[in-house]
């Protein structure tokens, strides 16, 4: 557990942290000069039950601010601190706009300096406190008046400290919150001799052990930078393991000392990402005097990084003060940033405080940002964990979810298939809803009806094909599952790559199966020239419109082609040719001319036409000017090429 200071500068942060833990926190020479906190400060407090709390002092000066914000970025509670003698002063309530819009709700006030004023001035101070707590999530926050130069308090304080449960709830309830992957944000590094380069930080979830491979990262190359963890040290001791919610210091070899800055992270390489834009939920301060608007300039905190960025408001602007939005940040550089990353926003001038909020989607779109489709699918990444953000997303996402993309969203190393709601169809790490499959098999099924009626003669449209016409976005794996789901509920037939209602391909009848058996020979022997229904009629001695519905219905079972009115192939002749014309076409970039494939075959110029004008219908090319473009997701005639 992490807790982290705030208040005005000279109310007495280092002094009350030092009366705790034993521990100055003013380590720098120049803060001991001064008397003043000039950088993030650290100590501990061991607890009866062997665990050790973490203390993080900020700076109270208002130029330092962002020191603050990245040292309160990780903490779990807070401890606002108020001279007794001053009362609440401006930075006082900028603090605590930090810790509020940051969502900060677990805490203590101390009122300092208590020794100084009698009774009814602490009383005072505390109603004055009670009333600024009242509007945040600190309200009700336990007020203890304390002296660090008497010792007056400081044991009840340090109690109350001591019974705070740490445990983090969230995940308890939310069982894959806990297959987090490590991350800790770097907001110190220097050099140890014989060590070499350390980082420190605090850990925000996950767990890192000693010889783990890491990554580093924002990084300029926007490739993050490998690494492992040759030792670490956690709460300020020497660990084989540290885990969120604690102060960790990471010996990193092969990196140098300015390749680790503050605003950086490391974290487990499955989990790595760098964004420039990112979307989420924002609040603005009640105390700020004006509406934010779409537009405005902004220093983005993230983490212990600050980087210059714009707001683009999704679902309400202006919003008022107090209001709540889905907003979009467009960063000027990279950050790295997860699904539930806090997230503070300073005028561009560093002045004052004035929004807050958490990640919803480090991977936001650049279009359509603002349409119903996108804000339901934000709302379902509000939800509190990371089980029911996924449940929810996939009820509204049309085109189903990449589950490794949304894993690294939410800083999850995986996503488990038991994690997935009842009735959810899973394929090549792609996941689609159940509410969208019976939408996808209807379209299925009425673009199966449509083809039919439009083409009787064809026993049926490819897998790819049928896709173009019925769900074109849809991944390819989710669409080849949504198959294999409609032929096992034999709701379709897939006849090698053709698809097609069961009722279309009927049997043949006696004397259809009689003509088709002396057909045959006739049709083998045509080859790449196929043959005309009145020459098989005659060939076989029988009546020519007995043998053209014999055909049509052979056609429609797949075992024949059309490729005009009345000429004939069979399918091995078939598959021939459109192998040469797969082989034309990778030897010219995927385009086929009727010349090349005329002399690939050896047909006349009429016949090769034919045959191409047939691919474009059936969907193993599209014309594109003079010329017949493979389709490279056709998958007609592989069967037979790959036997």
């Amino acid at each position: 557990m992490i807790i982290g200071t705030a208040g005005h500068i000279d109310h007495g942060k280092s002094t009350l942290v030092r009366a705790l833990t034993g521990v100055d926190t003013d380590r720098l020479p120049e803060e001991k000069r001064r008397g003043i906190s000039i950088e993030l400060g650290y100590a501990f407090l061991d607890t009866p039950g062997g665990e050790r709390i973490g203390f993080i002092d900020v700076p109270g000066h208002e130029r330092l601010v962002h020191t603050m914000v990245a040292g309160a970025s990780g903490i779990d509670m807070a401890l606002l601190l108020v001279a007794a003698d001053d009362g609440p002063m401006p930075q006082t309530l900028e603090h605590l706009a930090v810790l509020s819009l940051l969502g900060i709700a677990r805490g203590w006030v101390a009122i300092t300096k208590a020794d100084r004023v009698d009774a009814d001035r602490v009383a005072a101070v505390r109603a004055e406190v009670a009333a600024l707590l009242a509007p945040t999530p600190l309200a009700g926050a336990p007020i203890v008046a304390v002296s660090a130069h008497t010792g007056e308090g400081v044991d009840a304080l340090k109690a109350m400290l001591l019974e705070a449960p740490g445990a983090d709830q969230e995940s308890a309830a939310n069982p894959l919150d806990a297959n987090k992957a490590f991350r800790l944000a770097i907001d110190r590094s220097f050099t140890l001799p014989g060590t070499g380069t350390v980082v420190t930080g605090t850990v925000h979830a996950g767990q890192v052990r000693v010889g783990d491979e890491l990554a580093l990262l924002p990084t300029a190359s926007a490739q993050p930078t490998p690494t492992r963890a040759r030792s670490l040290h956690a709460q300020n001791r020497a660990v084989d393991s540290a885990h969120a919610g604690q102060r960790c210091a990471v010996a990193l070899p092969n990196i140098a000392k300015d390749q680790a800055t503050r605003g950086q992270w490391l974290c487990d390489p499955a989990v790595a990402l760098q964004t420039q834009r990112l979307d989420m939920r924002l609040a603005l301060w009640h105390g700020e005097a004006k509406a934010l608007r779409s537009g405005a300039r902004v220093l983005a905190h993230i983490g212990a990084a600050q980087v210059a960025a714009s707001v683009t408001l999704l679902d309400v602007d202006p919003l008022a003060p107090g209001g709540t939005a889905f907003a979009q940040l467009l960063l000027q550089a990279p950050v790295a940033a997860w699904h539930g990353e806090r997230v503070l926003l300073r005028d561009a001038a560093a002045s004052r405080t004035l929004a807050g909020g958490t990640v919803l989607d480090p991977f936001a779109p650049t279009r359509y940002r603002r349409t119903p489709q996108r804000l339901s699918e934000l709302r379902a990444l509000t939800q509190p964990g990371a089980a029911e953000r996924l449940a929810a997303l996939l009820a509204v996402a049309p085109f189903g979810v990449d589950l490794a993309r949304f894993a690294v969203a939410q800083g999850l190393a995986a996503v488990p298939a038991d994690a997935l709601p009842v009735g959810t169809l899973t394929q090549a790490g792609q996941a689609l809803g159940a509410t969208q499959i019976a939408a996808f098999e209807t379209e299925v099924l009425a673009a199966l009806q449509a083809f039919h009626e439009r083409q009787p003669d064809e026993l049926g449209p490819d897998s790819a094909r049928l896709r173009r016409l019925a769900a074109p976005r849809l991944a390819v794996s989710l669409w080849q599952g949504l198959l294999a789901r409609l032929a096992s509920g034999g709701r379709i037939t897939l006849r090698g790559a053709v698809a097609h209602l069961p009722a279309h391909g009927a049997q043949l009848s006696a004397q259809e199966t009689r003509i088709a058996q002396k057909v045959a020979p006739a049709l083998a022997a045509a080859g790449f020239e196929g043959a005309w229904a009145r020459d098989l009629a005659q060939g076989a001695g029988e009546s020519e419109p007995l043998v053209r519905i014999t055909l049509a219905r052979l056609a429609r079972r797949g075992e024949l082609h059309q490729a005009v009115k009345d000429l004939y192939y069979p399918q091995a002749a078939m598959a021939r040719l459109a192998a040469i014309a797969r082989q034309v076409g990778a030897a010219h970039g995927g385009d086929v001319l009727a010349a090349q494939f005329r002399d690939a075959t050896g047909l006349g110029r009429k016949r090769a036409i034919q045959i191409l004008e047939y691919f474009d219908r059936i969907g193993l090319t599209r014309r594109v000017g003079d010329l017949h473009r493979l389709r490279a997701d056709s998958l007609l005639f592989c069967e037979e090429r790959a036997a």
